[in-house]
């Protein structure tokens, strides 16, 4: 039977922890585990042959860290082979080959280009196929972008299955801040054929998010949890949690339709043999997923079904001189700021046309998505005619966009499904077709119904498209608005999808279009239109939005409208409605409308908070015409960053918000610095702290977060990068007269480094406070290891910081 057969047949089993049995085996602290597989491929295989004699359907090769960025390219092959060899030697039914994150960050949370991720992935499915693996299991991972970029590279460069399992921290969210639901509907939607969790925490700590995956799964479901969190006992690592107390958490699950389960850290062998007993006493439950329509970025999904969803429109060069030249000039910054202000006025999704006849568009769509899903947390819609762009932006987007858009004609349908369907994105889909628009409700229902059935023949199911029925203007064609809505009313009982207007199309060349609008989208809305793309700066169109909203339910105790209503000011004084945009934006004003202008530092704290880092240098130096380098620091940076800060910790802004901000303070810093440096004055310093990730330990991914933070802070850094000996650490903090010390370690084994490193320093009689952090760490670790604190996030280790120097001035 081959593996997706059985995967849709019956229950699934993995093995479990292989760095757990190693580490028993002998595996020194700090070695990547993958090299065992060439130096002790007895000792890989006996692992392997336990977890089958337990009764495991699949085994894992040992490959999780097998990629270019952490094995020299010319052991890599050797490597891979030999571990998926050993696999298949253990006469395993299946072998997975084991894909784990690259270990750097993707843009623009960090420096690895979405291309350069892709290629490493590459390089390792074509070596895992050739090997003789059955499947890739893409594992422990936070960023949804850099799985895409795996899932791609697996599906265009082998036959293999794919599944992807994330993993999640208590909160619900990963490493980045992803949802499992936002996690679930876009790696399905990329066609993965098995999806889940594993890793981070125990199985009951878990149950919680797989109740999640499995109401939104259409895929088989993936648990594999840890024996609960690490905890020390005499000098090692132990998992407390017990064979019989993980069945008893995973049996819920089984409940809720999960088929495919195994162990990660700390299951053993007897581990396995449990869970096999336990799905052998059981049925496969068949789980009714819900269907919903779900646009998705990284971190965040708008479900149209729920409520009335606001398109904002104003990233469209149509009609907009100052966009269209930002767009020329590759003015990041006002796109940037644009789309912001879309946000904190109210729209949950934004259409991105960046279409010139001069430009490269398709290049130009390149560099816009990233830039604006990095201040940004709503889904975007990719609006073009051109279908390179619409590729190009579909292949960087991280989570499911919006295609706007195709049409009924045969050929747009037949160059835009197959790119939806590779990239796991919607697509709106206009009524008209080689003949145009039709003048009839029933003619446009005949388009309508031909795009949805195209796109079932795609595999797009229903819930994928959305339908435009065309809004055109009552000064030109009076009789075509009540056919637009008469249109919905029969899209949404005939085809029930959803739907998509553009509301302000209907007021061209009428006066005082913001009443004719408002009037024209309550109607709308009444007809069944799921999401109107409007200015959500328009006071007027907004509010509209916010009492449909009640009228629909959708408003709970009609609280939002209660908080927003006493900020609207209809009347005499403000006839257009349209509160903070239009007459100023249209004229290319950065003044909105009816705001009082900021003061510079005022302006300046809002682009960190932002994250505008192309803006703050140039705002930071002319603020020096007036303020002094401490006075910025102290009046903008700190400020700023403190907000981010409180945002990051009440789980209303994430990681890579936070990034943005780091780099938006960075450029300004660069500024200060140059200043300084060119009045002969040394620039200002909070206090210095050694980084250092321990000996043996080659993952550096909060240790740079860390830097990064406390450099914007003001503090000086030495970093002494990853896998430290402990004689360079104890030399630099006696030759530096380093005070303060950060260890970051990201793996069991190597704690006993950060252990030894600590004593080593005060062996050598030097006097020094220690911050210890990393994904393993925790109070008792901090307690084990001798350190004065444990640090759960870069923010965390800034407050010890701070603390530290004010007890200590004499060491700043």
């Amino acid at each position: 039977m081959k593996l997706k057969e059985a995967l849709q047949t019956g229950f699934l089993l993995f093995d479990g922890a292989m760095g757990t049995m190693l580490q028993e085996k002998g595996l020194a602290a700090g070695m990547q585990p993958e090299y065992f597989n060439l130096t002790h491929p007895e000792v890989v295989t006996e692992i392997h042959r336990q977890y089958v004699a337990a009764g495991a359907d699949i085994i894992t090769a040992n490959t999780f860290q097998a990629n270019g960025h952490k094995i020299p390219e010319a052991e890599l092959p050797k490597i891979i082979t030999a571990a998926v060899k050993l696999a298949k030697d253990s006469g395993a039914r299946f072998v997975a080959y084991d894909m784990g994150p690259i270990g750097a960050l993707l843009a623009p949370l960090g420096t690895l280009s979405f291309d350069e991720s892709y290629k490493l992935f590459a390089q390792q499915a074509r070596l895992a196929e050739r090997a003789g693996a059955d499947l890739v299991i893409l594992e422990t991972v936070s960023d949804l972008l850099e799985a895409k970029a795996a899932i791609l590279a697996i599906k265009e460069n082998t036959d293999l299955p794919v599944f992807v399992t994330m993993t999640y921290q208590a909160d619900g969210r990963t490493f980045v801040g992803c949802d499992s639901v936002t996690a679930t509907l876009t790696l399905q939607a990329l066609g993965v054929d098995a999806l889940g969790v594993n890793c981070s925490l125990g199985p009951k700590e878990l149950l919680p998010v797989v109740e999640v995956i499995t109401r939104y799964a259409q895929v088989p479901v993936v648990v594999q949890a840890n024996a609960g969190l690490p905890e020390m006992e005499n000098g090692v690592t132990v998992y407390r949690l017990t064979p019989a107390a993980y069945l008893a958490a995973i049996a819920p699950m089984l409940d809720l339709g999960v088929t495919v389960v195994g162990g990660c850290c700390g299951t053993t062998p007897a581990f396995t043999s449990g869970l096999r007993e336990l799905l052998d006493s059981r049925q496969p439950v068949v789980p009714v997923a819900e269907k919903v329509t779900a646009v998705t970025s990284g971190v965040q999904t708008v479900i149209l079904d729920e409520r009335l969803t606001v398109i904002g429109e104003r990233l469209n060069p149509t009609g907009k001189k100052r966009l269209q030249a930002a767009i020329r000039q590759k003015d990041l910054g006002y796109l940037l700021k644009e789309g912001i202000q879309q946000v904190t006025d109210g729209g949950d999704i934004l259409d991105v046309n960046v279409g010139l006849p001069e430009i490269d568009e398709a290049a130009m769509m390149q560099e816009v998505i990233p830039a604006l899903q990095s201040v940004v947390n709503v889904p975007l819609q990719i609006d073009s005619s051109s279908v390179a762009a619409i590729e190009a932006g579909a292949r960087i987007y991280n989570g499911r966009p919006l295609i706007n858009s195709v049409n009924g004609k045969p050929e747009t349908m037949q160059a835009i499904f197959p790119i939806a369907k590779k990239y796991g994105a919607l697509v709106l889909g206009l009524t008209l077709d080689e003949t145009g628009i039709p003048k009839t409700a029933a003619g446009r229902l005949q388009v309508a119904r031909r795009i949805v059935e195209t796109g079932a023949s795609y595999g797009i199911p229903k819930e994928d498209i959305l339908i435009d029925p065309l809004v055109l203007t009552a000064s030109a064609q009076q009789d075509q608005v009540q056919v637009t809505l008469d249109t919905l009313k029969l899209v949404k009982a005939e085809l029930g999808v959803q739907t998509v207007a553009g509301v302000s199309n209907v007021s061209f060349g009428l006066p005082n279009r913001p009443l004719l609008n408002s009037t024209f989208l309550a109607a709308a809305v009444g007809a069944g239109l799921s999401a109107p793309i409007l200015n959500p700066g328009s006071q007027q169109m907004m509010a509209t939005v916010a009492t449909l909203r009640v009228i629909n339910h959708q408003d709970k105790d009609a609280q939002t409208y209660i908080d927003k209503s006493q900020d609207w000011q209809f009347g005499p004084g403000n006839q257009s409605g349209t509160g903070s945009t239009s007459k100023a934006k249209e004229s290319g004003s950065e003044t909105p409308a009816n705001t009082v202008p900021k003061t510079q530092t005022e302006q300046l704290r809002q682009l960190i908070l932002q994250g505008r880092k192309e803006e703050t240098p140039n705002l930071t130096r002319q603020l020096l015409a007036a303020k002094t380098p401490l006075e910025i620091v102290n009046e903008a940076f700190i400020p700023a960053l403190d907000e981010v800060g409180q945002k990051f910790e009440a789980g209303s802004l994430f990681l890579p918000q936070l990034m943005q901000s780091a780099e938006a303070v960075k450029g300004a810093q660069e500024v200060l610095k140059d200043y300084t440096a060119a009045q002969g004055e040394t620039a200002s310093n909070q206090g210095r702290i050694l980084l250092a990730t321990v000996a043996g330990d080659i993952h550096d991914i909060g240790k740079n977060i860390v830097k990064m933070i406390m450099e914007n802070y003001g503090f000086q850094v030495v970093d002494l990068g990853k896998d430290v000996p402990i004689e360079r650490v104890v030399a630099t903090i006696q030759k530096e007269d380093i005070k303060l010390v950060g260890l970051s370690a990201l793996m069991t084994t190597t704690v006993q480094n950060m252990k030894a490193t600590i004593k080593a320093v005060g062996d050598a009689g030097l006097e020094c406070t220690f911050i210890v952090g990393g994904a393993v760490l925790n109070e008792d670790y901090r307690e084990f290891v001798g350190a004065d604190y444990y640090a759960k996030d870069a923010l965390e280790s800034v407050k010890y910081a701070q603390a530290f120097f004010e007890q200590h001035p004499e060491w700043v």
